[in-house]
């Protein structure tokens, strides 16, 4: 065992900057927004700010570098977070901003990837929970408390075949997500390619006006004492949010978020289910002229967040929903499109279930590998 702080020799603290002058080149910052979940680097909407040459050339970031989260989080993602620096991160000139620090690994002591794998953990497991200082609106991780924590240390050989293990593994997972990902893109663009922008009516279809064709009513509130880990689905604005044990409706429904930062986000709900009082529900929709699951995408196609009330709490009215005029293609049509997205969800399901195993199994090496 030894003090993880002990394995670094060195720990580089983030830079922030200014914003650049006109006809500046600036320097590539990586902050938490390009942190995924398997720690693997997201180099897209990477930020470019003015840095001092001085401290560009002496914390530049490097193959094998960590980045640690040292400022953030929230109530569902505790501060903590890493990733790893990939050899990617040579082919430009980038640094971590000032909410993260990056750490070097002595590589005669241990394996850059394998002490990686063990920060992540300590997030993953919870453990940066316990670390944490809670002020307002910010989380900051006790770093001395951090690097205090016991690492193991097998030999390096060692330490390089638990990482090959864990990198195949992370590896399969990160494909997984990409084949989901890709599959969602697929959806998108055949509804693109049936209908046309919906907004727009760019292949101009025959439109209905909301409150001809469907009726939206608001959620209601589950009492404290009515939330459960299992149950009936009780749904808000950004899908289930606890259980209860009586159901508002037993028929298939669309939920819109009503309030908060996702309101305006639809998503289709299966029956039985309560919807919160955070959202609305369509508590009627005319049968003959759409297709519930068609209206789902239709909708998601609107970018209703655009009539989101001003202020600090983000609300939704239903007046933009029932105002809007959405395009009805014939029911045959929708129905064709129901059909390839189901044909989709199948193969999705499949490449889930293929997904949740390996994460069980990523898990039950990290107990296995750091306890």
């Amino acid at each position: 065992m030894a003090r993880l702080g002990d394995v670094f020799e060195r720990q580089i603290t983030g830079e922030w900057g200014s914003e650049c002058l006109e006809n500046e080149t600036g320097t590539n910052i990586l902050r938490t927004t390009n942190f995924t979940s398997d720690g693997i680097i997201n180099y897209n909407n990477v930020v470019v700010r003015s840095i001092k040459k001085s401290k560009v050339e002496s914390k530049r970031l490097h193959y094998g570098d960590i980045i640690l989260e040292k400022s953030g989080g929230t109530d569902k993602t505790p501060v903590g977070r890493v990733v790893f620096c990939d050899p990617y991160i040579e082919t430009g000139t980038y640094l971590c901003n000032n909410f993260t620090q990056a750490m070097r690994v002595n590589p005669s002591m241990a394996v850059p990837k394998y002490v990686f794998y063990f920060m992540w953990n300590l997030h993953w497991s919870g453990k940066t929970e316990l670390m944490q200082n809670k002020t307002t609106g910010i989380r900051n991780l006790q770093v001395k408390s951090y690097l205090n924590q016991a690492l193991p240390i097998p030999s390096l050989d060692e330490q390089r075949h638990i990482a090959a293990t864990l990198d195949k593994v992370t590896d399969l997972i990160f494909k997984r997500r990409q084949q989901l990902d890709k599959l969602d893109e697929l959806v998108k663009a055949r509804f693109v390619e049936m209908f046309g922008d919906p907004v727009s009516n760019s292949k101009g279809l025959p439109t209905e006006r909301g409150i001809d064709f469907f009726k939206l009513s608001n959620g209601r509130f589950v009492p404290e004492d009515k939330r459960f880990e299992s149950g009936i689905p009780a749904y808000g604005g950004n899908g289930i949010s606890w259980y209860t044990d009586d159901a508002l409706l037993n028929s298939d429904t669309l939920v819109v978020g009503r309030v908060g930062f996702l309101s305006g986000n639809v998503h289709f709900a299966k029956c039985p289910l309560w919807v919160t009082d955070n959202a609305m529900y369509v508590s009627y929709y005319d049968k003959t002229k759409y297709d519930l699951l068609f209206l789902c995408d239709l909708m998601k196609h609107i970018d209703f967040r655009r009539f989101q009330d001003a202020g600090d709490l983000k609300k939704i009215t239903q007046k933009p929903f029932m105002n809007m005029e959405y395009i009805r293609p014939t029911l045959q049509q929708q129905h064709c499109y129901v059909s390839f997205v189901e044909q989709i969800e199948g193969v999705k399901a499949t490449i889930e279930h293929s997904l949740e195993k390996l994460e069980t199994l990523k898990k039950a090496l990290m107990q296995e590998y750091f306890g």
